[in-house]
């Protein structure tokens, strides 16, 4: 595993490539939160994700930890860096298996609606070396889409009836 930086929060503002992806979804917040602490449930909507591991006890929270599996062997080690439930959550990689990642965040912000809840979701990474970087900016329309797919995919996998989400 390769050690990424310890970013804080402000780092979603600042990354040198982020991501910005909303969504409408019909269910509350405590739906949604169900929804993003199942580990099962990541690669139903972000088909990037093969699997995912809580490696923290319950009760989740700020320092909670898991490991992502995603597609092309790529593994992350994440540390929550918010965790407001029903409202806001936040990670970071604190190693991934590969060298290119220099810095990785994500922050999901959760507003309550009438129907539901609105969701704004920030990817936001720093690429280490020039390939990764010339990969990331060539990318990066490609990148924007894939992630909006990803909360149309959630909003979809959470209007299933089947789903695990109590109504």
């Amino acid at each position: 595993m390769h050690p990424c930086e310890r970013v804080d929060l402000g780092f979603v503002d600042t990354a040198p490539f982020r991501f910005v992806s909303t969504v409408e979804l019909g269910i509350t917040p405590e739906q949604l939160f169900e929804v993003l602490g199942d580990a099962d449930s990541w690669p139903h909507w972000a088909t990037v994700i093969t699997y995912v591991e809580w490696t923290s006890p319950p009760p989740r929270g700020v320092g909670t930890t898991r490991t992502v599996t995603m597609r092309g062997g790529i593994i992350g080690n994440e540390e929550f860096l918010a965790w407001e439930p029903f409202q806001h959550m936040a990670f970071r990689f604190n190693e991934a298996s590969t060298g290119s990642i220099a810095a990785f965040a994500e922050d999901y912000r959760v507003v309550p609606t009438a129907g539901g809840c609105h969701l704004t979701w920030v990817m936001a990474m720093k690429p280490r070396g020039v390939a990764a970087r010339l990969g990331m900016s060539l990318g990066r329309p490609v990148m924007g889409r894939m992630f909006q797919k990803f909360l149309y995919n959630l909003r979809d996998y959470t209007a299933h009836p089947n789903r695990n989400v109590q109504s």
